[in-house]
């Protein structure tokens, strides 16, 4: 039965008495996914109806504005498996990832995106990597199916977050993991408040395979804008950079100096062979090159604002509507 909920802390539904506990809890976040959703149920139930595994499919509707939900609630009436929250709005793709993290009660969590760009046909593998032995079953994306705007910042991102949590994954943007438990649970404190689910858990020490997933191009448009993956990067700086304010300080120092006594020696030089220093023009340059750079470095002090502010206000990552 549905219930209306009105707190804003997350609570877990209790199972049904007498029923077995899932081994497998997989966490779908659903925005405007109408069209979609019966094909993912269908392959995804089947595929782990075909390993064998007892499992719940808990998906997340994230504020959708087209027949998600009622599409849900007919899934949830022909399968007990099937587990529904319902968010009051959209609150984006990593609150909803918590919310369903935080009810879920299997051994093994799965995450992954619900436009079918990850196929459920490798929820067998994921799983088995992590009952093999693994904290982490990290997805891989194998002929990735996007534009160059989404792939090129992707290594971008990548390759800082490979920087600055010291672990050497080809794919920190991949949704498509499996977790065990007892990794999951310490950082639940943090997930979706921090972005990079998978880049938190590892950053934890915990144990990681790779394993590589198919990957589809997406049939609508992409929602990740270059304004958005600009804020993501932002994120990334500030979430898992640990000095990144007094690095950029210094790196400022050194380009300005190095530039002002390159251009010094270019001004004599030019001075004394043409009698005429364009002082204007490099003033003019040197100004605007030291005002991107702080406009920068005010961007990255406004994520750390930000973050401090929601702390402060003790605002809720997202308020619950329904649940299933």
């Amino acid at each position: 039965m549905a219930t209306t909920r009105h707190e804003t802390l997350p609570r877990p539904l209790p199972p049904d008495a007498g029923a077995p506990t899932p081994s497998i809890s997989v966490v779908i976040p659903l925005y405007n996914e109408a069209g979609s959703l019966p094909e993912l149920y269908r392959r995804a139930a089947g595929a782990l109806d075909q390993a064998g595994y007892s499992y719940e499919l808990i998906f997340v509707d994230d504020g959708s504005t087209d027949a998600t939900f009622t599409e849900l609630e007919r899934l949830h009436s022909a399968d007990g498996r099937v587990r529904v929250v319902r968010f009051k709005r959209n609150f984006g793709q990593h609150s909803a990832m918590h919310a369903g993290l935080v009810r879920a009660l299997g051994d093994v969590l799965v995450t992954m995106d619900g436009d079918l760009q990850n196929s459920p046909e490798d929820l067998p593998r994921l799983v088995e990597a992590v009952v093999s032995g693994a904290d982490v079953a990290s997805g891989t994306r194998s002929a990735r199916r996007d534009s160059w705007g989404r792939t090129v910042p992707s290594r971008v991102i990548n390759g800082m977050l490979r920087r600055f949590t010291d672990v050497d994954i080809a794919d920190f943007g991949c949704a498509f993991n499996a977790y065990r438990r007892s990794a999951i649970e310490p950082m639940l404190g943090a997930i979706g408040k921090q972005k990079f689910t998978k880049a938190l858990v590892l950053s934890g020490g915990a144990s990681v395979v790779e394993v590589e997933v198919a990957h589809s191009a997406r049939k609508d448009r992409s929602r990740y804008s270059p304004l958005r993956l600009t804020r993501l990067a932002l994120h990334v700086l500030a979430g898992f950079w640990p000095q990144p304010i007094q690095w950029i300080g210094i790196a400022l120092g050194l380009i300005c100096t190095t530039a002002a006594f390159v251009l010094g020696i270019y001004g004599v030089a030019y001075w004394i062979e043409n009698s005429n220093f364009p002082g204007p023009l490099f003033g003019g340059v040197g100004v605007i090159f030291v005002l991107g750079v702080q406009g920068f470095i005010l961007a990255l002090v406004g994520e750390y604002l930000g973050r401090i502010q929601r702390e402060v206000e003790g605002r809720p990552l997202y308020t619950i509507d329904q649940e299933l």
